[in-house]
């Protein structure tokens, strides 16, 4: 397989494109284009990821969620109603299939400023590797909004696929009222929070948007505290009551969860994959990625969902 079919983009590229950005080769340019920063996944790197060989996956839960010990009387065996069996459930993941197309024209490859070749000859850190990385950043990102934001009913088809952690976890809700966020908020996250699953408060998280998390933060930075300069001048992690806050950059600026981020499950039955081919009549190489993804939450119950948040 040529090194030159690995040529990748989030959309179609023209030579033209390429004339009009100033990518063509030039004696007074650097020989590497500045890349496009995006953000960075946070809960689908946290998230605890299931493998699917199926398009359906059921994961099935046992635990017992009441008192189990009664009184013992010597030589008698407890009565029908004082004995107790587990709880039982099950949550079911079904996959939805991903796909993005990417075309990329010969003439972008002979003349682009990372000298791309259509010779099938490997150049190390060239416009190949370069395009490569980008759309697996891009992917990454965009599984995370589909996970996050997710809406069977929503007008997108591609948040239409699945419904995300946002819609699936309103068990227990803290309404932020329209306020800044503080640690209010979060301490009635944590009161709203069954006692049961407060065990290991440092395994949660409270996952908020980046402006949020800058806010918060911006609360202690106004301290006269070694802390406060430390929140200032530093990006050491924060926490509130016992959990670590954290920017999900696909979180809305209203919402916000609360809760151990391994519960929150993302499935994939086919990993991302990348196909290749090329027109030689149009004269574009054709790059094709696909996955097949589902998004479950684990325990519901075990969520926290911050709504209206300033």
């Amino acid at each position: 397989m040529s090194t030159n079919e690995q040529l990748i983009r989030k959309a179609d590229i023209a030579l033209s494109d390429l004339v009009s950005d100033g990518g063509l080769l030039n004696p007074e340019q650097t020989d590497r284009f500045i890349r496009w920063m995006i953000d960075t996944p946070t809960l689908l790197n946290a998230c605890r990821t299931v493998t699917m060989n199926a398009p359906t996956r059921k994961i099935n839960k046992i635990g017992f969620g009441s008192r189990i010990l009664r009184k013992a009387v010597s030589a008698t065996a407890l009565a029908d109603n004082q004995r107790v069996k587990p709880d039982l459930g099950q949550i079911e993941l079904n996959t939805s299939e991903v796909i993005a197309e990417i075309h990329v024209p010969y003439d972008v490859v002979e003349d682009n400023i990372e000298r791309g070749n259509i010779n099938g000859e490997k150049q190390a850190g060239g416009l190949e590797d370069t395009m490569l990385q980008l759309i697996a950043e891009r992917a990454s990102l965009d599984l995370e909004e589909l996970s996050l934001l997710g809406d069977k009913t929503s007008g997108d088809d591609y948040l239409a696929l699945q419904d995300g952690w946002l819609k699936l976890c309103n068990a227990h809700v803290v309404d932020g009222g329209g306020a800044t966020i503080s640690k209010d908020l979060f301490k009635a996250g944590v009161k709203a929070m069954p006692d049961k699953y407060l065990r290991n408060r440092a395994s949660m998280s409270h996952f908020v948007s980046v402006d949020n998390e800058t806010e918060y933060r911006d609360t202690y930075a106004n301290r006269q505290t070694a802390l406060g300069d430390n929140m200032l001048q530093g990006t050491g992690a924060i926490y509130a009551y016992g959990s670590s806050l954290a920017a999900a950059p696909m979180m809305p600026a209203a919402r916000g969860l609360y809760c151990n981020p391994l519960n929150l499950l993302f499935g994939i039955q086919r990993r991302v994959t990348m196909e290749y081919d090329k027109d030689i009549r149009a004269r574009v190489f054709i790059v094709v990625l696909t996955a097949r993804v589902a998004v479950q939450v684990e325990e519901t119950d075990a969520v926290v969902a911050y709504t209206n948040i300033g």
